[in-house]
């Protein structure tokens, strides 16, 4: 635990301040995607060589679970930040009021998958103009406050 904290605590400050970077950068899919890739890639990186160094009992598959969770948290960490949530410095609130804004920040997340599949689908299937409008404000996920 000791080798973890010793790299982890400064290393998360890091990687929470590369994450808000790239929170206004567009476009939001290249974004995205470095977020999820360059992040854990980078550190994991660091993560492997602190325990192999260490010699670290059952380390790839230790590694694989912290990469998954990491892609995961950092997608998340990014969707919260587009929405000015869990912001620091200029353009940051409270930490109080971010926490009131969490389980809308988490409903929401959970909810963009399912959304983007249907907003695909939607357009797909080419809906009156006047459907979609209603769809979209029975929908709006990413607007509510």
């Amino acid at each position: 635990m000791l080798t973890e904290a010793v790299y982890r605590v400064p290393l998360a400050g890091l990687c929470g301040s590369f994450t808000q970077a790239f929170s206004g950068a567009t476009p939001v899919w290249a974004a995205t995607f470095t977020v999820m890739v360059s992040l854990p890639l980078a550190s994991h990186s660091i993560e492997l060589l602190v325990h192999f160094l260490q010699g670290t009992p059952k380390l790839f598959a230790g590694l694989l679970g912290s990469v998954c969770f990491t892609a995961i948290s950092s997608l998340f960490n990014l969707y919260a930040m587009r929405r000015g949530v869990l912001l620091v410095g200029r353009g940051g609130d409270s930490f109080g009021s971010d926490i009131r804004h969490i389980p809308r920040i988490v409903a929401g997340f959970l909810a963009a998958g399912p959304m983007a599949l249907y907003r695909g689908l939607r357009s797909r299937l080419a809906l009156a103009p006047e459907q979609e409008d209603d769809l979209d404000k029975q929908y709006d996920y990413d607007n509510k406050f």
